[in-house]
């Protein structure tokens, strides 16, 4: 991690998005630059005629995630869904290739494939899935992409002679099978599991009330104003999700916790809630740098799609100019990661649900009632002596702690998981990228923090899923173990998503 010493820049105004962290391929170490993006922008990104067609509708998929309000473990699974879709029309045109749907049954004969059908098939079942998914952005995003393919959106036909017909029917084999995989897509995401908290509802507009708190190892929800202006008093975000058909594990619960996280009373429990004070009094610009970059919070890719964005350069790094050869690889790369990530989702929802842990704006709260901390004391205000019931995340309070259950961490399964699938695929952990971070443009500082600007590099993938972990004790989020336990489960995730990848790669999923 590399803090740039250049002099300091005027201090940022408005409110950076991930859409401004671009991807660029370059020699030597390629670097995330943040630049000001216009929607316009995102277009010339996404329709740039060197882009192969799965980053293109990958570029398409995560503005829809952008545009959209779902949860992370939501947009997880419509990533994968998309990816799927694309796969599935892309093994038609395989000798080997099997679907996960229809296995062979859609196979070409050899004078079809070619690249132009490939492209074609894929780009109708990705596009056929993205509106399924996210039909607010048909219009704005989905439909002119498919027009500047020189694609007819219309086309709904399902002959399997043309490449349009392929893309729709295995889209549609997919959809099906998701639209009753437990998820709950077609009611919205809403949770039917009953699922409701011990604890009331704690107003962090209002002094700390302990009577709020009957049960100190639970999840607690939180009543606040958002960015929009709305008081917001949001429930468990995927409380049903211990019930969505994973891709590759066996149930939800395979690799669940034995223990679980600390319990209320221990000295582990008291341990961490300490570690993480410290962590708060000591924050620097670096790491406050760190939970900003990583928090993606609402409009952005949210935690399962910034590795999308990683996966976007190392197609650009490795498979450039690679034409077809360029296409197979970043279908299978899109495929396998996004499935793993996907299963990551499913695996740490099992746990937040079995567990449903007290998080740390709680848990802090409820032990230091009363006492004297020395803590980071808000915006602007730096590390201070604060009264314990008063201690906040390293968080903006639009949007202080997302509403579901610790343990255990989501960025750090999700990252985890998308370094070893990226690792696994290019048989290396070398990543080699970077991030510049402007002076001031802070969110929960802004024009102060960081004070000059400041460069987050990663040698390698797992150093990136490595801080992507910490990144949440830095904000206030999470615990130490729900973050180690988090990138756990992972990695583990992570292989099993890969072997299952292979198997439909090969034809031995259908073999079987």
């Amino acid at each position: 991690m590399d803090v740039g010493g250049r002099p300091k820049r005027p201090p940022a105004t408005g409110e950076l998005s991930r859409r401004q962290f671009l991807v660029r391929a370059g020699i030597g170490t390629a670097t995330l630059l943040i630049q000001p993006v216009s929607l316009s922008g995102f277009f010339r990104e996404v329709t740039h005629s060197a882009e192969s067609i799965v980053v293109r509708w990958n570029q398409a998929a995560l503005q829809g995630v952008r545009d959209s309000k779902l949860g992370p473990p939501m947009v997880a699974r419509a990533l994968a869904i998309v990816h799927t879709a694309a796969f599935d029309a892309w093994a038609a045109y395989e000798e080997r290739a099997v679907g996960t749907r229809l296995g062979a049954s859609l196979r070409r004969p050899p004078r079809e494939r070619s690249l132009a059908n490939k492209k074609i098939a894929i780009s109708y079942a990705a596009y056929s899935a993205a509106v399924d998914l996210f039909p607010g952005s048909t219009s704005t995003v989905f439909d002119p992409l498919m027009q500047s393919l020189g694609l007819d959106p219309q086309n709904n036909s399902t002959g399997l002679d043309t490449p349009a017909g392929v893309g729709n029917v295995a889209a549609a084999a997919v959809l099906q099978f998701r639209h009753g995989d437990g998820a709950n897509q077609l009611g919205g995401y809403t949770d039917y599991t009953g699922f409701k908290s011990p604890n009331d509802p704690m107003d962090i507009r209002l002094p700390f009330d302990p009577r709020s708190v009957h049960d100190p190892n639970a999840w607690q929800q939180l009543r606040y104003v958002d960015k929009y202006g709305n008081l917001v008093t949001p429930n468990f975000v995927g409380a049903q999700w211990q019930n969505v058909v994973p891709f590759a594990l066996s149930s939800a619960s395979q690799l669940r916790s034995v223990n679980g996280p600390a319990k209320f009373g221990s000295t582990e429990y008291l341990a961490q809630a300490q570690a993480l004070l410290a962590l708060s009094a000591g924050l620097t610009d670096d790491h406050k740098m760190i939970a900003e970059y990583w928090a993606d919070g609402p409009n952005s890719e949210l935690p399962p799609g910034h590795w999308d964005l990683f996966a976007q350069f190392i197609a650009r790094r490795d498979h450039h100019g690679a034409a077809e050869r360029g296409v197979d690889a970043d279908v299978k790369l899109f495929f396998a990661l996004t499935n793993a990530i996907f299963d990551a989702s499913i695996c740490c929802w099992d746990g937040k649900r079995a567990f449903a842990s007290v998080r740390p704006i709680t848990a802090l709260r409820y032990l230091f009632q009363g006492q004297k901390v020395v803590a980071w004391a808000g915006p602007h205000r730096g590390t201070r002596l604060i009264s314990g019931e008063d201690w906040f995340p390293y968080q903006p309070t639009t949007f202080p702690t997302p509403p579901f259950p610790e343990y255990s961490s989501g960025h750090s399964t999700f990252s985890a998981a998308g370094a070893e699938i990226l690792r696994l695929f290019t048989n290396s952990d070398r990543f080699g990228s970077s991030v510049t971070l402007p002076a001031g443009s802070s969110r929960t500082e802004p024009g102060t923090t960081p004070a000059r600007d400041l460069t987050l590099s990663w040698a390698t993938f797992s150093q990136a899923a490595d801080q992507a972990g910490i990144s949440r004790r830095f904000g206030g989020i999470h615990f130490e173990q729900g973050d180690l336990d988090g990138r756990s489960a992972g990695r583990m995730v992570a292989r099993m998503a890969w072997d299952k990848a292979q198997s439909y790669f090969d034809g031995a999923a259908h073999a079987r």
